[in-house]
């Protein structure tokens, strides 16, 4: 029978609701803590939920509220060079992936979670923690404290609970791209629920149609100086908007894609991070969650699958174990590997998406080979399939 009986959340966004709902359907109190001094929509437009993700959501009761906002893709399609659209491989008997808008899903979540009877405070931004024998209490920037047996760190990539944890850890890596996202009014030979995965002569970029006929795409552009989204954000999006024509300008459908975009539908994401492995995900009765311990690169479509994952099985280790220590240490064991290497996964994607002239070449030879080739039941099944039994006991 575990001892902990509440819990302090750090984060509104993706993984914090999740945990926090998973924890009160656990039997523990939980309180989120924002540093957004209101309700926070999130930022960076579009991203897909994969099948374990959904599965994951189901587990509080969110899946079907996230579906119904969602954009169901049923077909992946690759380009590379402008060549001809290669149907990816497949597993044929899982739920497609859930194209959802970000501000949509903060507010699903975050409905689910109130719902299930979690608190939300916001305005308050972590700066300090107090441990003892008996508890943690958190210290806010204005002031105030919170105090609770357990304090689960959901504050992203940028994670203050992280370095309270261990002053050394690594934060995010730098992809080397910048992302932003669009919608382009314009007629495209692209069938419903298909998204395409292009590899365009400068630059990667992604398209999907959506429904009433118009295409919304996202952009990786290569950038050799980083910069954060309030920097890039201080670019006016017309000025963005030219760089993103003269990159794909050569580019079908890319070229027609960025002329069709106004500057007032352009989405400016800043620059796309991966986490690399945090050595310590745990201290004492501090632990991590989502994107503070584990951000995949956006191409594996996992980022918000994993976090809902991890809130999922960091809830039924404090459920059923005795403490904090034997939880934590259970909770990282059941998800170091998993999540380790899906992010592996996507840094080897991440290379190609910067392709030389001599390595594009090649890859429109080698890549209908690969297709043929593929395991798909072996390559993405263990990832895809993964499923929760949140009624199944932790063992120590």
């Amino acid at each position: 029978m575990s001892k902990v009986r509440s819990a302090l959340v750090i984060g509104g966004g993706i993984a914090g609701p999740v945990t926090a709902a998973a924890l009160v359907k656990a039997g523990i109190d939980a309180v989120v803590h924002e540093a957004y001094p209101a309700e926070s929509n999130g930022i960076g437009g579009t991203l897909a939920l994969a099948p374990n993700g959904m599965a994951a959501l189901d587990v509080v009761g969110a899946g079907d509220a996230v579906r119904s906002l969602a954009l169901p893709v049923r077909r992946t399609a690759m380009s590379i060079g402008g060549g001809p659209l290669r149907t990816m491989p497949a597993l044929p008997d899982v739920e497609p992936l859930q194209l959802v808008d970000r501000g949509g899903l903060h507010r699903a979540l975050r409905d689910r979670a109130l719902a299930a009877g979690v608190e939300f405070e916001h305005g308050k931004r972590l700066v300090d923690v107090d441990e003892d024998p008996d508890g943690v209490t958190a210290r806010f920037a204005d002031g105030s404290t919170a105090r609770a047996d357990v304090l689960i760190g959901a504050d992203g990539v940028r994670s203050t609970v992280r370095t309270l944890i261990d002053p050394d850890a690594p934060g995010p890596a730098y992809t080397g791209m910048l992302g932003f996202e669009g919608r382009a009014d314009i007629p495209i030979d692209a069938e419903p629920g298909t998204m395409v995965f292009a590899f365009g002569k400068r630059a990667y970029y992604l398209y999907w149609t959506l429904p009433g006929g118009a295409v919304g795409w996202g952009a990786n552009l290569p950038s050799r100086e980083y910069l954060t989204l309030n920097e890039a954000r201080k670019s006016p999006a017309g000025k963005w908007l030219r760089t993103l024509r003269e990159t794909y300008a050569d580019d079908d459908p890319g070229g027609a894609l960025a002329a069709g975009t106004g500057a007032d539908t352009l989405q400016v994401v800043g620059a796309l991070h991966i986490m690399p492995p945090v050595p310590r995900w745990h201290r004492g009765r501090m632990v991590l969650v989502g994107d503070a311990v584990h951000a995949p690169s956006n191409s594996t479509g996992q980022g918000a699958s994993l976090a809902a994952e991890s809130a999922i099985e960091l809830a039924r280790c404090l459920r059923d174990l005795p403490g904090p220590a034997p939880a934590f240490a259970a909770y990282e064991r059941l998800r170091r590997s998993r999540v380790e290497r899906i992010a592996a996964r996507g840094a080897r994607i991440n290379t190609a998406k910067t392709p030389g002239p001599v390595a594009r070449k090649a890859m429109s030879v080698l890549m209908p080979i690969m297709f043929r080739a593929t395991n798909v039941e072996k390559s993405m099944g263990r990832e895809q399939r993964h499923v929760i039994d949140w009624d199944a006991p932790v063992p120590a």
